[in-house]
């Protein structure tokens, strides 16, 4: 049940920062970080209980995050550029 859990919050994660990308907003990216974090602390808690492999477990939570992170910075930054232009 928690993979299960794992799976559809860091799909959801990358499909809403791919929204976030092209309508970027403050809520929004705050939300992102909380997927971001409730798939990190899901992806823990199945390695802790379930005694996977680290190696495995780290390189796949690191493409996740590397492929997050590609819509999140750029988003943040047309955020931060769009508050400049109203200033």
């Amino acid at each position: 049940m928690v993979v299960l859990l794992h799976v559809i919050i860091a799909l959801t994660s990358v499909a809403y920062t791919t929204g976030l990308f092209f309508r970027p907003s403050k809520r929004k990216l705050y939300t992102s970080y909380g997927l971001v974090g409730l798939t990190l602390a899901s992806g823990t808690y199945l390695v802790v209980t379930t005694h996977a492999h680290m190696l495995q477990a780290c390189t796949g939570g690191l493409i996740y995050i590397g492929v997050v992170l590609v819509g999140i910075i750029p988003a943040h930054v047309k955020l931060a550029h769009a508050n400049n232009k109203t200033d």
